[in-house]
């Protein structure tokens, strides 16, 4: 995916081109930071860490997109769109797609099934979008918390 395919995304609808506003950006750092945090707690159960991993993953995700100057409302492309706005291949997003079926299995009929080679694949993941937001903009995740 190319920015004219950002370009071609907003003119067909997918996307929404609009203004960047720093405080959002900062907020969907933030949030995805803190969320990636949580999901180091061992004590909390697999279920509540994929979620965790999962909200961290897409708020970072939408940063990235944010960043650039788009919005989506659909969680599926805003992962797709990674590719573009943070260079990282299929062999990524396409975890993020399946955590995503996994997410929305859960939310609408009430069944989650997750691994913890899922979980962790999604977290390592994750870690890899907040480095890469990380360095677009002033907010960088750091350790537990953030600059």
């Amino acid at each position: 995916m190319t920015s004219s395919n950002l370009e071609n995304l907003a003119k067909i609808g997918k996307l929404k081109k609009e203004r960047v506003s720093q405080t959002e950006f900062e907020g969907l750092v933030k949030s995805g930071c803190a969320r990636l945090a949580d999901t180091h707690t061992t004590s909390l159960s697999m279920e509540s860490r994929f979620d965790l991993a999962y909200n961290a993953s897409h708020a970072l995700a939408l940063a990235a997109l944010r960043w650039h100057g788009f919005r989506s409302e659909n969680r599926y492309l805003v992962f797709q769109c990674l590719q573009e706005t943070l260079g990282l291949g299929p062999e990524h997003w396409r975890v993020l797609a399946l955590c995503h079926e996994r997410r929305n299995v859960a939310e609408y009929q009430g069944h989650l099934e997750v691994e913890e080679i899922l979980i962790s694949d999604l977290i390592r993941i994750t870690e890899m979008l907040s480095e890469k937001v990380s360095a677009l903009g002033k907010v960088r995740c750091k350790g537990a918390g953030f600059d």
